[in-house]
């Protein structure tokens, strides 16, 4: 869905997984500090909607999600994977209950696939399932903001900012007292320095929570009774994951930043090298420049200089060696 926040002033759309909304309105870096400052709110309304409503949505889900949610209480936000029966991602929910309904927002495009394997896990349970996209709308106000969240069907408090749901009719009318806009170029910047993971991008076919550092925020350890926990308790008790994340700085001196899916490698190997992992989301960040992240073989050192495609690249630890 095209979001109306498009006939903003300065509005150039974004591309893949995010069109529909803007990937910036004029000025990146402006709007990076307008955003880490608390005065600026991201267009997420491409971003899928998807509710559970019933008296059994909490225990039932708790069966389904690597999260603990049985006793979620109202307002409290969370964030939780379904895996397949090998332990492998394959949604992302970002979560909150309003008490009498589970809201989540998911990937653009995924929540077909995510509502038609719901559905078939039903049951006896007392649950409803519906698309809300058409309906509602994701809005990210920053970390700070003093701007009023009335009018939002749900709020997801979160540490770096708050997720609204919003009436998709109301979208424009409703962000006007938000503060100004920034782009989800700015929003992804900010997020791959948070090293916060997104389906599609930090991750591909085989990936396993662990090598993302997704069992910090969406994997409750203590908890059983889901699909693909097996996987997830014997890497972590017996194994170490396959991968890591890695977050890269960039040589600045490169024009052209590394796009999802170029290799990397040791910056002392030939051209003709094994790859080691490859780049997963890269941005230009107001304050560190050309940053990126990155999946690499676990066993690749962790003071080893990189080359992300053409580019040298020195490596921090998101996911222990």
């Amino acid at each position: 869905m095209k979001s109306p926040l498009l006939n903003l002033p300065g509005a150039v759309p974004a591309e893949g997984a995010d069109e529909g909304v803007a990937a910036h309105y004029g000025d990146l870096f402006r709007e990076q500090r307008e955003l880490a400052a608390g005065r600026a709110f991201v267009d997420l309304s491409h971003r899928a909607v998807v509710t559970v409503t019933g008296p059994d949505r909490l225990s039932w889900l708790h069966l389904l999600l690597t999260q603990h949610v049985s006793e979620l209480p109202p307002q409290q936000a969370t964030e939780a994977l379904i895996l397949s029966p090998n332990g492998h991602v394959e949604h992302a929910l970002y979560l909150v209950d309003d008490g009498t309904t589970t809201w989540a927002h998911v990937e653009p495009g995924t929540q077909q696939a995510l509502i038609e394997y719901l559905e078939r896990m039903k049951f006896m349970y007392r649950v409803e399932i519906a698309d809300a996209t058409a309906e509602f709308a994701v809005v990210h106000m920053a970390a700070g903001s003093t701007a009023s969240a009335e009018g939002a069907a749900a709020v997801r408090e979160l540490t770096y900012g708050r997720d609204l749901f919003l009436p998709r009719a109301e979208l424009a009318s409703a962000t006007r007292g938000f503060g100004s806009p920034a782009g989800i170029w700015a929003y992804e910047a900010l997020r791959i320095e948070g090293h916060r993971p997104r389906l599609g991008f930090e991750t591909d076919h085989r990936t396993i929570p662990h090598e993302v550092d997704w069992l910090a925020s969406a994997v409750h350890l203590q908890k059983g009774c889901y699909r693909g926990q097996e996987t997830v308790a014997r890497v972590h008790n017996l194994g170490k994951p396959p991968r890591r994340l890695v977050f890269l700085h960039l040589d600045g001196t490169e024009e052209v930043l590394p796009p999802h899916g170029t290799e990397v490698r040791l910056a002392t190997d030939g051209q003709e090298a094994r790859a080691l992992g490859f780049v997963t989301s890269s941005a230009r960040h107001f304050e560190l420049g050309p940053i990126a992240l990155a999946l690499v073989k676990r066993n690749v050192p962790v003071d080893a200089v990189l080359r992300a495609g053409s580019v040298p690249a020195s490596q921090d630890v998101v996911v222990p060696q």
